[in-house]
């Protein structure tokens, strides 16, 4: 025998679950006013129209990075648009999924991803995919989120959490590729040796000035793709290298992602 389908019951669901009004009595009606068959719809119907929507590109998005007990996590959520991106349930979905990373751990939180993702796409009517995410480890560590967009973590041995984070924000606003000279790869130094060489050639300078215009250049070239030898974003009279040099501090690790 079936249950009536009571506002309250409605309430109930909706409450339990999110989804809109209509689609929590549909399901009520389909499953003749048992909760527990109403959710198991739900559910099925989430997934379903998640699948439909896997194959739309997911542009869009957002970053939240989460510290705890010597850990910190950046967790990265794809959706299709900045509308979306900035909505309560994506946010709270993220936080979510965050929380989880750092309690639970990572490999955890995505196992029970798709669950907790696909009834905010059936809400959102958007893709919604989960992305990088990032776990990093030390004793001094410093973070930095720009507009949601860009995460930035940074561990460091040595000087204090302002200056990790210091760094972190140096990492979101410039980009370095590399965080020391001796981490570029010999293939990129040989890419790039060919391609300055082929601008100093028709320079009409004897080849031993050709030579020191090529050294600039590669030099100039991968000191701006180089954390330590980047001029510190608050202060250009010296480099990030210099900076931590001064405090007696070394890093340890960075990861940057951006949407």
């Amino acid at each position: 025998m079936s249950s009536p389908i009571t506002t309250e019951l409605v309430k109930e669901l909706r409450d339990a679950t999110g989804i809109s009004v209509m689609q929590c009595r549909r399901a009520l009606v389909e499953a003749e006013g048992d909760m527990n068959k109403a959710l198991a719809i739900l559910k099925k119907t989430s997934s379903d129209i998640a699948l439909k929507k896997a194959d739309r590109e997911t542009k869009d998005g957002a970053i939240m990075i989460k510290e705890a007990d010597g850990k910190s996590i950046l967790v990265s959520l794809h959706c299709e648009t900045d509308f979306v991106s900035r909505n309560e349930d994506f946010t709270s979905l993220l936080a979510k999924l965050a929380d989880k990373a750092l309690s639970e751990g990572v490999e955890a939180m995505k196992s029970g991803a798709k669950e907790l993702i696909d009834p905010i796409i059936q809400k959102t009517g958007e893709n919604i995919e989960l992305g990088e995410v990032y776990e990093v480890d030390g004793s001094v560590i410093g973070s930095y989120v720009h507009n949601n967009k860009i995460g930035v973590i940074v561990s460091i041995e040595g000087g204090n959490k302002e200056l990790a984070r210091d760094v972190a924000m140096h990492t979101a606003a410039m980009k370095p590729e590399y965080i020391s000279l001796t981490d570029v790869d010999e293939n990129i130094k040989n890419t790039m040796t060919e391609v300055f060489q082929k601008e100093v050639a028709s320079i009409d300078k004897p080849e031993e000035i050709k030579q020191k215009m090529l050294q600039g250049k590669l030099s100039t070239y991968f000191k701006e793709k180089t954390l330590l030898e980047q001029p510190f974003i608050k202060n250009g009279d010296e480099t990030v290298g210099k900076l931590l040099e001064k405090a007696g501090a070394k890093i340890k690790e960075v990861k940057r992602y951006s949407i």
